[in-house]
């Protein structure tokens, strides 16, 4: 006598022994024929008998139920198998909405319920299913009753001849109604006597209707005869109650809502705590791909791109009015409430739903409408410990069952635990607690523990060293001047000057009463972390510029407040990183992406970046959308390395090579889009193939945040092929021509989100004119046949990316081939030293830190690896796009010997390091007479250096021996 899982029913204390007793005799009584066998097997099992005591006696809906379904009752006791449950369901749906009528339909529905309602009570109290499989069938009955309820409204709807179904058997299928289950009947987390929460919204193009005026009416009345069947009281009780006014604006709108007033709605003024509803939302019982396609329309409201940290404080407000508003601010034991109280089920809940609203945008995975998995994928993620999620989810599986128990005694919405000493001491024992005092100490620790946990989320410590400092409107405090000055800050006076700006509301970002309010909270910290600076003056200054720039600043200062750590790194990036502060003064949001909980500990790889890309295309609502969107991600990306270079996460090389491999990524990603675009008007040339040849610094894997994408787009068409397939058709070289002007486009035209990249065609064949796009026979041929020498210098950094395997190989053999071809030595050192001379003399270095200009700097070591691999023709081992490689794979000392090796090396890494980090931390040329020292200090640290003055020496030095080099090898 064991269930399908083979757990048997469990003892629980009995709470009054008498009136068990006689309830359990009055309830055998009831059994008539069989009945009485399965009664004498119920008493010769203590375990089943002292659970059938324990739980007639404490929960009178129970006994009801019992006695009404005696029968029932005793084969699930003697015989748990999860088929006598389950099984209620298949019954629900078999009712034939075309022959039943309403009240018969009624009657049976609310049958079902009970018999539902005991089996359930049952399994949940005797421990036969855990607490998420109550929920789960409960929330499985509410879908089939759901689902008969508005079959048997639409049906009856037809026979008044106002609509037409496609299919009368299951007229929800194709009828552009749209259910939505929320709250927990969307995320399958019923409890026991809960109402269901609904929105029914209708497709107005797929709804069949002979008048369209009658349209909204006629689904408003299946909509009420819907909550009719289901909620309306009878003499045989009710199904569930059911609640519409998660509707928008359910005050003033109809109870069925068209998906484009909806979506109006949402867009315009839905609130916050919309968004947070529509976490649970889930189709039921309705046109299913209606209404996927109404909530992927919804997607954007609901799952911003960016982390909105006022919504949190919005959500975190609304919690805090309740605990105000129904008395839930402490934690008790008689009289609290389970559900909304300090420590309840629903902090666990908004614990979840807060971080999914923060993260959800970016990935996905955590979009799920259980609170259970959501704090899973939330560990899984990084965003929580695995503790905390396992600790959460044992406390939450607590106080559902706290919760169910409540319910089960009266049949009542309440999630209140009772004052009365009796009925405490009932929930008490339906938990399994053989005393009071267990039972307090259990919820007593539950809820401090939630409660703990919600706080750490949502109510930081305020408390700061710098809590009494004041900047009055009118006038410098003194006791503020003398703090500031105890920190650090030279010029205090100029620095109170700047911070009464701020509060003066003068700046856009603070003219609202909230952002000033949000600023003067964490101020202090502020001024903390600034003051860590080498220059904390000059970084307070940095960051006036980046509030007058700064569109709104309530979200910013929400943020910082809630992340210590994101402080500290943005008061370093005002201190020595002036370009990355005016980044995120332009655009905000990009500084959400440093909240990744893997940020600091683990680098994309080029595979997740792709995977992260696609999946935000997946969310774009058309082309446009995508070009902001992949704006947004090399943004994101962009200055994420950044901060990871300035924090010491990775150092500059490897900055180079993320920069690259984002390029890549963005490059490959982008141009199937752009072929599917081009496609819609033009059609296709079948067999065609397209690549992308990277060149310069993408090509060698050595970008920079500032580089452009120097790129050839190279096709391959059957000759026989004339034009595309299209309703426009183009001839083939018009038509690839057209995939270059609009890929350029996707990378370089400027959105409302900004410019992905510049793009610099200028290296293809003939230059600015030749075609757009090449051909890849007139590539080869071109390269063997009519390329000048500074071509075939720049084919050394060029590799081909994306299209296919097939194409991408010919196009690098042939480039292989033309580098490797025997040359006359002299003509090419007397071509790469008069291009070079022509560049010098087109730009020439300011200062020693014309890294890339000066003589001896970086372009003369690029001209020498790319000199070394034409010059040792017949080498494929030197062949290498990337500088760096180049130099040590030269293997022929009579062109370049060890030891003028080893000092290049050494020289482009420390150009190129340098480089990194001034082009990230600096908008024009780096100038040493007004670089800020915090950024003089990290350059020094990066050559290993003792100081700035040591470094320009080195420099100096550097360049020298460089420009002997290449003179010994190209001016001879």
């Amino acid at each position: 006598m064991s269930s399908a899982s083979g757990r048997p029913f469990q003892s629980l204390p009995i709470y009054d022994e008498e009136l068990a007793q006689e309830r359990v005799e009055e309830f055998f009584g009831r059994l008539e024929g069989e009945g009485q066998a399965i009664a004498a097997a119920i008493k010769a099992a203590p375990t089943r008998l002292s659970f059938l005591s324990a739980t007639i006696c404490a929960a009178p809906f129970i006994r009801d139920c019992l006695l009404e379904h005696a029968d029932f009752a005793a084969d699930l006791l003697a015989f748990p198998e999860d088929e006598k449950i389950t099984t209620l369901i298949e019954d629900v749906t078999a009712l034939d909405h075309q022959t039943i009528s309403e009240s018969e339909l009624m009657q049976a529905l609310r049958g079902l319920k009970r018999q539902m309602a005991l089996g359930l009570a049952l399994f949940d109290l005797g421990g036969v299913w855990p607490m998420e499989r109550v929920t789960r069938v409960l929330s499985e009955f509410a879908d089939a009753a759901l689902l008969v309820a508005i079959r048997f409204a639409l049906f009856q709807e037809t026979q008044r001849g106002k609509l037409q179904l496609a299919n009368n058997a299951k007229p929800e299928e194709d009828s552009g109604l749209i259910v939505l289950a929320m709250g927990k009947h969307g995320a399958f987390e019923l409890n026991y006597s809960s109402d269901i929460d609904i929105i029914v919204f209708y497709e107005t193009s797929k709804v069949q209707i002979s008048d369209r005026f009658e349209l909204q009416p006629s689904l408003v009345r299946v909509t009420k005869r819907i909550v009719k069947i289901l909620q309306e009281r009878t003499e045989h009780g009710y199904v569930f109650r059911t609640d519409l006014r998660l509707r928008p604006d359910p005050g003033a709108t109809a109870v069925a809502i068209s998906t484009e007033a909806a979506l109006n709605y949402y867009e315009s003024i839905g609130l916050n705590w919309e968004r947070a509803a529509f976490i649970k939302a889930r189709p039921v019982s309705c046109d299913v791909e209606a209404a996927e396609a109404f909530l992927k329309d919804l997607s954007p409201f609901v799952w911003r791109k960016y982390m909105d940290f006022a919504m949190i404080a919005d959500v975190h407000a609304m919690k805090r009015q309740t605990h105000l508003h129904k008395g839930h601010a402490t934690i008790a034991l008689a009289g609290h409430n389970v559900k909304l109280g300090r420590g309840g089920i629903r902090e666990i809940e908004f614990f979840v739903q807060t971080q999914q609203l923060i993260a959800g945008g970016r990935n996905s995975q955590l979009r799920v409408t259980g609170t259970l998995e959501g704090l899973q994928l939330l560990a899984e993620a990084g965003w929580i410990d695995e503790q905390t999620a396992e600790v959460l989810s044992d406390h939450y599986r607590f106080l559902r069952n706290v919760e169910h128990r409540i319910q089960m005694r009266f049949d009542e919405q309440t999630h209140t635990l009772p004052k009365e000493d009796d009925a405490f001491e009932a929930i008490g024992c339906l938990m399994g607690f053989a005393t009071r005092t267990e039972f307090e100490a259990a919820l007593l620790a539950c809820f401090q523990s939630v409660s703990s946990h919600y706080a750490n989320l949502f109510e930081a410590d305020d408390e700061d060293a710098l809590s009494t400092i004041a900047f009055p409107a009118d006038n410098d405090d003194p006791a503020t001047l003398q703090a500031l000055e105890e920190l650090g800050f030279e010029n205090s006076v100029q620095v109170s000057t700047t911070i009464r700006q701020w509060q003066s509301g003068h700046y856009k970002a603070m003219r609202s009463e909230k952002a000033r309010e949000a600023l003067a909270v964490m101020l202090p910290k502020l001024l903390m972390a600034l003051s860590r600076n080498g220059t904390p003056d000059s970084a307070v200054f940095t960051f006036d510029e980046f509030l007058k720039n700064l569109p709104a600043g309530v979200q910013l200062f929400g943020l910082l407040k809630a992340n210590d750590h994101l402080l500290d790194l943005l008061a370093s990036l005002m201190g020595s990183a002036p370009r990355l502060a005016q980044t995120i003064a332009r655009r905000p949001h990009i500084f959400d992406a440093l909240l990744e909980p893997a940020f600091f500990g683990t680098i994309p790889t080029s595979s997740q970046l792709t995977e992260q890309l696609a999946q935000s295309f997946n969310n774009a609502i058309d082309y446009q959308d995508c070009l902001d969107r992949v704006r947004i991600f090399v943004q994101e990306q962009r200055f994420l390395i950044g901060t990871r270079l300035l924090s010491g996460t990775i150092t500059p090389q490897e900055s180079q090579t993320l920069y690259s491999d984002l390029a890549d990524v963005v490059a490959v990603g982008l141009l199937p889009l752009v072929m599917e675009e081009v496609a819609r008007n033009h059609g296709l040339v079948g067999g065609a193939d397209v690549t992308i040849l990277a060149m310069g610094k993408l090509g060698g894997r050595e970008m920079s945040p500032t580089s452009d994408l120097d790129l050839i787009l190279i096709y391959d068409a059957d000759p026989n092929v004339r034009e595309s397939d299209g309703r426009r058709p183009l001839a083939v070289s018009q038509y690839f021509a057209r995939v270059t002007q609009r890929f350029i486009a996707a990378l370089s035209a400027q959105t409302g989100e900004g410019v992905a990249y510049e793009v610099d065609m200028r290296l293809r064949p003939s230059g600015k004119a030749g075609p757009l796009a090449t051909e890849v026979d007139s590539f080869v041929r071109y390269q063997n046949e009519a390329a000048w020498t500074w071509e075939h210098l720049a084919l050394t950094r060029a590799r081909a990316i994306g299209g296919s395997d097939e194409l991408r190989a010919r196009i690098n053999g042939a480039i292989d081939d033309v580098v490797n071809k025997t040359r006359d030595l002299a003509t090419l050192r007397k071509d790469v030293a008069e291009m070079n001379d022509r560049l010098h003399e087109a730009k020439e270095a300011r200062t020693v830190f014309g890294l890339k200009e000066a003589r001896g700097g970086l372009v003369d070591i690029e001209f020498i690896a790319q000199f070394i691999q034409l010059a040792e023709s017949n080498n494929a081992s030197t062949r290498s796009p990337n500088t760096r490689q180049a130099l040590v794979n030269s293997n022929i000392p009579e062109v370049l010997n060890v030891e003028d090796k080893e000092i290049l090396l050494a020289a482009f890494d420390l150009f190129s390091d340098l480089i990194q980090l001034m082009r990230l931390c600096v908008v024009n040329e780096f100038d040493p007479n007004t670089a800020p020292n915090e950024l003089k200090e990290r350059l020094f640290d990066q050559a290993d250096m003792p100081d700035f003055a040591r470094l320009v020496s080195h420099l100096e030095e550097s360049q020298l021996a460089v420009r002997a080099i290449y003179q010994k090898l190209l001016e001879q």
